[in-house]
């Protein structure tokens, strides 16, 4: 089983605007540059322990189980 990946696409179903995600990657200490290109381990950002986090990762989560593996 390969590693789920957050993408941007991911955040964006959700309505986040990218001007409060890019403020709340700072606040965390994450690579918004490297979000946008990559995407990020779900685990990086369920580490963060916060709603916005574990709501973008259970959306990657069931982009997965549907079969839409990266996101983009």
């Amino acid at each position: 089983m390969s590693e789920l990946i957050v993408t941007h696409a991911d955040m964006r179903s959700l309505g986040y605007c990218n001007r409060g995600a890019r403020e709340w990657f700072a606040r965390h200490g994450l690579d918004w540059s490297r979000f946008i290109d990559e995407g990020l381990p779900a685990d990086v950002l369920l580490a963060i322990g916060d709603s916005m986090a574990q709501d973008v990762v259970q959306v990657a989560s069931r982009r997965m189980n549907a079969g839409g593996e990266d996101g983009r």
